[in-house]
């Protein structure tokens, strides 16, 4: 029997809907959530996802501002710039699109964005937050990976949780939340030694590696849930995930496509920091 398909567009645009009608009602207190994007240089995949999160923006009913900067601009001017977002009241979430420029240090951008305002998740107080548990704006991949397991109506206590990848982006973040989710959690990476024995194990897989279908049906276990965070482009132009789907679809029990899975949900989970960053500004429980 074939898995069951998570479709992450449609868990994505129940949670726009919702952050839609979130927003309206901060409207009606006179509070408009604000995001300022900042692309540095002219990488063509990155003016893409700039793109889509000022769109987004524009359907949410959010204030955006977007910074495009030339490919030589210095570090100190981009950090200037960071600087001032920080202090600009109509803008309570900051993202600097990655990657950067060779000669500007990518840490310390990173390290200048005022951590109320981190809708990345990836200050370094953001990541001691989520690590010890306490309230901070979640990284959008990892958050969006749980959320689509629970609203799924998948059990993730008690479930064991194997990760394939550390990446400090992807797999960290997310082993730390199925941990703050109850699951027991397993990371694996390249070091791993049998790796297809220990991905066998886990109830709930996440693969986030960046190879393309390096994971078949020998490493899932009958009936696991296997969520692809990949996203590879083949030599014949389509989209591929680091789990070879059609190899899997008679083992999991559940898995999300590429595109269509977990893709979606990152900007909407921005879109969700962004809002939370602006009732937290102005002491709206969350």
């Amino acid at each position: 029997m074939s898995a069951q398909r998570i479709e992450g567009k449609q868990i994505s645009d129940a949670i726009r809907a919702e952050i839609v009608q979130e927003t309206a009602e901060l409207k009606k207190k006179g509070i408009v959530p604000g995001l300022a994007v900042v692309l540095v240089g002219e990488d063509p995949a990155s003016k893409v996802y700039v793109g889509s999160k000022a769109k987004a923006c524009e359907q949410l009913g959010f204030y955006s501002e977007v910074h495009r900067l030339a490919e030589n601009t210095s570090q100190s001017d981009l950090l200037a710039l960071i600087e001032k977002l920080n202090k600009q009241d109509s803008i309570h979430g900051i993202l600097v699109q990655l990657p950067l420029p060779k000669h500007i240090d990518e840490k310390a951008v990173i390290d200048a964005i005022s951590v109320h305002k981190d809708v990345d998740g990836f200050h370094p107080v953001s990541v001691g937050n989520l690590v010890i548990g306490d309230v901070s704006l979640l990284p959008c991949t990892p958050a969006g990976v749980i959320e689509m397991i629970k609203r799924t109506g998948i059990e993730i206590a008690g479930k064991h949780a194997v990760v394939i990848g550390r990446s400090n982006i992807v797999g960290k973040p997310v082993a730390m939340l199925l941990l703050r989710e109850h699951a027991t959690v397993t990371v694996c990476h390249s070091k791993t030694p049998n790796m297809e024995e220990i991905a066998r194990t886990a109830d709930i897989l996440v693969v986030a590696i960046g190879k393309a279908k390096a994971i078949g049906a020998s490493y899932v276990k009958p009936g696991a849930v296997v969520i692809d965070v990949g996203i590879n482009r083949l030599e014949d132009g389509k989209l591929a995930g680091d789990v070879d789907y059609d190899a899997v679809l008679e083992t999991a029990g559940y898995i999300t496509p590429v595109p269509g899975g977990v893709g979606p949900m990152t900007i909407t989970m921005l879109m969700l920091n962004t809002l939370k960053a602006a009732k937290q500004t102005h002491a709206i429980g969350v």
